[in-house]
């Protein structure tokens, strides 16, 4: 029984069900694993040069047994050194490659589970685990594009907001000492900070705790399935990051959706898949919208066009894909071209938050400074 076989559960939609009796040694590895639960687990690098590893030697010749034990000795991590001869023993032991694989589902993507089993079944082991590196290279290539994006607003606004809590607990109140006695004199926005760096001054210690408690709350309430519906909602109307999340999650759907299909996977399990790394709740619900109405015998795209999720040159595009039976071919090519626009729009985006944080930081610098300076010529005008 491949895992292609097996039923769905809503977390994990395609975990693989072990058909045979596990060995001793499977027993020991198993329990050397839980052992090392509190050890650190494979990053996606290890996965991916684990990936790589295997597909040069299999490749190469070497069986699947002997590969993983060639590559089990070299891993640093002793958590994944132990799931790496783990599946060895399992694969002796009479289970499928796949099958061995669902059995740490944790580590191992249904994606990735799913890929083996469509190259068991074709016997394209070597083929499929390339295809697999290539596709977990992009991943993590569009994720290091996104945290690159996110770097500079960040620092720039930790800066702005460490700058300004220093201003008013240690520098301005030394300054606006010489504004004691005539308050009545001091123009609003002298007011306001004089009265802002009072207030951190006095209550500092509950203000620090209640800006913690206050993100960690934010946190913990786009966790929860209200507030993760919301932030998903949300990211999808803010103007500069509703681009950038569109062609994010485009291209990871469609980038999926042709690895999947080209390997041979049905499209019921692809869609599935699909549905839970799309990464928003929204495309989330369509693709298993989709996926129930292609159970029911409904063509991809005649579901698609109940949704406003994906552009109409993109449903188009599909159809004409589903008609001609070249669907795999299509959704790469939609993949590619949504891939070369996101890393457009990742630069678009940069280039426009970095003038708007530079205007922010000006703004906040002219505020301080205007209170400072504006009621020292009032009272000079006063004095003359």
């Amino acid at each position: 029984m491949t895992i292609l076989e097996n039923t769905t559960s809503s977390k994990s939609p395609l975990r693989s069900h072990p058909t045979e009796v596990q060995n001793g040694g499977q027993e020991s590895g198993a329990k050397k694993i839980a052992g090392l639960r509190f050890e650190t687990g494979p990053s996606r690098k290890d996965i991916l040069n684990f990936t790589n590893q295997l597909a040069v030697m299999i490749k190469a010749g070497i069986s699947l047994q002997d590969s993983l034990e060639s590559i089990g000795t070299q891993v640093k991590k002793e958590k994944f050194r132990a799931i790496v001869i783990d599946l060895k023993d399992r694969i002796e032991g009479g289970q499928s490659f796949s099958q061995a694989l669902g059995e740490h589902a944790d580590v191992f993507s249904n994606l990735y589970i799913n890929m083996i089993a469509a190259a068991e079944i074709s016997g394209s082991l070597s083929s499929m685990l390339l295809q697999l590196a290539e596709y977990l290279d992009q991943e993590a290539e569009t994720r290091s594009q996104i945290i690159g994006a996110m770097v500079y607003p960040i620092i720039i606004a930790t800066m702005a907001v460490s700058v300004t809590f220093f201003l008013l607990m240690f520098v301005l109140p030394r300054f606006l000492v010489i504004f004691k006695g005539k308050e009545h004199l001091l123009p609003a926005p002298t007011k306001i900070l004089m009265a802002s760096s009072s207030f951190m001054r006095a209550y500092w210690f509950i203000i620090i705790p209640a800006a913690i408690a206050a993100g960690w709350a934010a946190w913990y309430f786009t966790r929860s399935g209200a507030g993760r519906l919301w932030w998903h909602k949300t990211k999808l109307r803010i103007p500069l990051l509703k681009t950038l999340c569109r062609s994010l999650y485009i291209t990871r759907s469609m980038h999926t959706m042709g690895v999947l299909t080209n390997a041979g996977v049905p499209i019921l399990d692809t869609l599935l898949i699909t549905s839970h790394i799309s990464g928003n709740i929204l495309y989330e619900r369509m693709w298993k919208g989709v996926h129930g109405a292609v159970r029911q015998g409904r063509k991809i795209t005649s579901s698609l066009e109940e949704y406003n999720l994906l552009p109409g040159s993109v449903v188009q595009m599909i159809r004409s894909g589903e008609e001609s039976g070249t669907l795999g071919d299509v959704l790469s090519d939609i993949s590619d071209f949504y891939a070369r626009e996101l890393k457009t729009v990742i630069k678009m985006v940069t280039s426009m938050i970095e003038p708007i944080m530079i205007v922010l930081m000006g703004v906040l610098v002219g505020f301080i400074a205007m209170s400072v300076i504006l009621p020292i010529f009032q009272m000079s005008k006063v004095v003359t």
